[in-house]
């Protein structure tokens, strides 16, 4: 006997608008209709204007600040939980709050988890997100998460741009097992900037571990906050003797002064991802659209496919 596929419904959070557009589109189907009403003292609340009874429903809202974001989303999915919707699926392109994921310091929080908490307690049965801060953060769910991987819509871009001498850089000692994964799609060198934090967004100091000179640099990272990490290691880089130096960030957070520094470093560009819309236009960001992908795995999912396909870069 065939399997039976329930009919889907893909919702957008007022903060994901743009992107849940370009899902849908690329799945084939129109958003559905929900309203946010909004009481004089910033209260929300969520309403499906169409019937969701028997539905797979995808939730797309990407949980960058503020707070809102979330919120607005715990709200969507408890609201399709008691609308009888089949299955509920929160698409977080950006899943926030994601640097919290363990405990670094006495007496803090582990945001990651609580919003985890959050998610599963309000009612989804599944989560699909895009490259977490950190890959544990998963376990944090006892729900499935389908992890998706920016790596396929960045490796074909970076090869267009036909690099004579690439090198792949982290910008942290952190992020050198992604710097890592990322450089064996082009059997690539990596060099690793190690940087001193004060504290939070200010770093004391930098050097950088491996000879960039007449290098093609292409830095590696998952969110871009403040640009001050990237500007930095992009000058340094340059002043090593490097040919040119870009940068990889998938979730473009560009909080303070960020388009500013960005626009004044060596930086010859700045690729991101659609997870979060830009606040400002610049000459130096190049955004690539993760909308078919996740429209791709939206299918899969609903069809009971493989995501680990989705995985495989050309």
């Amino acid at each position: 006997m065939p399997l039976q596929f329930n009919t889907v419904k893909l919702f957008a959070g007022s903060g994901s608008t743009a992107i849940a557009k370009n899902i849908a589109a690329s799945y084939g189907k129109d958003l559905g209709s929900v309203t946010i009403s909004r009481f004089s003292d910033g209260e929300y609340q969520p309403h499906f204007d169409e019937s969701i009874r028997g539905c797979d429903v995808f939730l797309i809202q990407s949980t960058n600040p503020p707070a809102d974001n979330l919120m607005e989303l715990l709200m969507m999915v408890d609201a399709a939980r008691r609308a009888s919707a089949h299955y509920i699926t929160a698409v977080i392109p950006y899943f926030g709050l994601a640097r919290q994921d363990r405990k670094d310091k006495p007496r803090v929080a582990i945001g990651s988890k609580l919003v985890a908490n959050l998610l599963v307690a309000a009612g989804i049965h599944r989560i699909m997100t895009m490259d977490l801060h950190a890959a544990q953060i998963q376990a944090f769910f006892d729900v499935p998460v389908d992890h998706l991987d920016a790596s396929i819509i960045f490796v074909p871009y970076i090869k267009s741009l036909g690099l004579e001498n690439l090198t792949i850089a982290s910008p942290d000692m952190g992020g050198s097992y992604r710097a890592r994964n990322f450089a064996k799609y082009f059997n690539a060198e990596v060099v690793i900037c190690d940087k001193r934090r004060k504290r939070a967004n200010e770093i004391e100091s930098m050097t950088v571990i491996g000879d960039v000179t007449d290098q093609d640099i292409v830095l590696i990272d998952d969110i871009c906050d403040t640009a001050g990490t990237l500007a930095k290691a992009a000058g340094l880089i340059m002043e090593r003797g490097a040919r040119s130096v870009r940068a990889v960030c998938t979730h473009p957070v560009l909080s303070g002064k960020a388009y500013e520094t960005i626009e004044n470093s060596a930086l010859t560009e700045l690729i991101v991802t659609d997870t979060i819309p830009l606040k400002q236009q610049s000459s130096k960001i190049r955004v690539l659209s993760t909308a078919e992908l996740f429209a791709k795995a939206i299918m899969n999912v609903n069809e009971h496919g493989s995501i680990s396909q989705l995985f495989k870069v050309e």
